[in-house]
């Protein structure tokens, strides 16, 4: 029994009885009318796979234009549905006019039994096909939109990271391969899908792939695909995360963390452009743009023979070095802001601000978790927040990640920030580029805030 809907549209009840008696053994459901105007209520009301239509309904019509015309409003309905045009009046021209028109099919009354049967299964099958194409593609989209969502915009005015902006719009029309070094927390994924969404394949695939959290024994079969039976539990062909970015990017994460034999295998299919599903013999080609990123030293691991110096070579085309938080100066409090209203909608609670003893220990703070760690203070203030403000309480922050740990939250704002700068400059000795750098200030802001406070 195959599980699908046939709507049957015919004027003659001996045919559309004949139809109904022998294909309820074989289709879950069957539904017949004798005029084609009931057909709006008749697909609003039931969730129809193929539809077999009639072509002529006027006494001694025999042209096939009613059907013709039905075919279209059916198709304006729903451009996915699956309709077989059927006559008693053999016409090669009117089956190639119907076709064109958008018809799946066309049979000719009186039809076989075993033909019928055939011609519906197929049909059937194309409808389920359809559907499962169009649920990927409402998928895709609504992933699509999710991600742009969550990685919108980089937040951030300092010069680090207006440089490191400056690059990525000159790398991202590109297809060059870019290496995304830092520590965690820092906004690697985050970057590496900016690349992406300002690429030309920004309408296609943004695949990520964790591989410090994917098993050793799962990495040829989770990036490269298998065949049917090429290991137990292999009872169907699945593509790789290479083939489900094709024409798009793919994202991999913690490169760092791959094993000499699991380098040598990526080595491979970068170089050749194509890859071999386990238990199959022929190579596929792959169209995607490369994008890596870790937290490791690279180039002392090549030094030290952990990885693969040709590998480097390979994915880092093109190398951005995101810095940690605290260097960034005043982005902290542009983060914060932009997660506090993130939060805010988010949990309903209203327009919520920092005072200005929550900035201060924010821009004190040492941010061991860089951004990520940021973004989940924030959520946490939100969430703990009783009145308008954010105050200190509410941040919850370890005394001992402090970079002063003799200042103290009552300290007011400037003096805060006097403080900051005084450390920086003495920390870089009077280099004030050093010191700027170190801020995230340019040398002419911390020129000012040298002046300001007479330093």
């Amino acid at each position: 029994m195959i599980d699908a809907t046939l709507l049957i549209i015919d004027d003659d009840d001996d045919i559309l009885l004949s139809a109904r008696l022998f294909l309820k053994q074989h289709f879950s459901q069957v539904i017949t009318c004798k005029s084609p105007r009931e057909l709006n209520v008749l697909l609003s009301r039931n969730e129809v796979d193929v539809i077999l239509l009639d072509m002529n309904y006027q006494k001694g019509a025999s042209d096939g234009r009613e059907g013709l015309y039905w075919l279209d409003h059916i198709l304006s309905i729903d451009k996915d549905y699956v309709v077989i045009l059927m006559t008693a009046y053999g016409n090669v021209e009117l089956a190639v006019q119907a076709i064109k028109k958008g018809a799946t099919d066309f049979i000719l009354k009186p039809w076989e039994n075993e033909k019928l049967f055939a011609t519906l299964s197929s049909a059937s099958k194309l409808r389920q096909s359809n559907k499962k194409v169009r649920k990927l593609e409402k998928l895709h989209s609504s992933l699509q939109t999710d991600v742009n969502r969550a990685f919108s915009n980089i937040v951030g005015s300092s010069e680090s990271l207006r440089q490191l902006q400056h690059t990525l719009t000159k790398v991202a029309p590109t297809d060059a391969n870019v290496l995304i070094l830092g520590e965690n927390g820092t906004g690697k994924q985050v970057f590496a899908y900016e690349l992406h969404r300002l690429s030309p394949r920004r309408n296609q695939v943004f695949m990520h792939v964790d591989l410090g959290a994917l098993p050793e024994q799962l990495f040829e079969s989770e990036l490269f695909g298998y065949a049917k039976g090429a290991f137990t539990d292999a009872k169907e062909d699945r593509p790789g995360r290479f083939e489900m970015a094709e024409g798009g990017t793919i994202f991999l994460d913690e490169i760092g963390n791959l094993s000499l034999p699991l380098q040598a295998k990526l080595l491979t299919v970068l170089q050749n452009r194509t890859i071999t599903r386990l238990g199959e013999g022929r190579e596929r080609k792959i169209n995607v743009r490369l994008i890596t990123a870790t937290n490791m030293p690279l180039n002392d691991m090549v030094t030290k023979g952990t990885f693969r110096q040709d590998l480097l070579f390979r994915i880092n085309t093109v190398e951005l070095e995101l810095p940690r938080l605290a260097k960034r100066g005043d982005d902290i409090l542009l983060l914060a802001n932009h997660f506090l209203q993130a939060f805010s909608n988010k949990y309903h609670k209203g327009m919520l601000k920092l005072s200005d003893k929550a900035e201060a220990l924010l821009l004190n703070y040492s941010w061991p978790g860089n951004v990520r760690e940021l973004q989940h203070v924030t959520e946490r203030a939100v969430i703990m927040a009783d009145g308008p403000e954010i105050c200190p309480a509410d941040l919850q922050l370890s005394p001992q990640k402090f970079g002063t740990p003799a200042i103290q939250a009552d300290i007011p704002l400037e003096e805060m920030e006097k403080l900051m700068v005084q450390k920086a400059i003495d920390k870089h000795k009077g280099n004030i580029s050093r010191a700027a750098n170190d801020l995230g200030l340019t040398r002419a802001a911390l020129y000012r805030r040298i002046e300001k406070f007479d330093l």
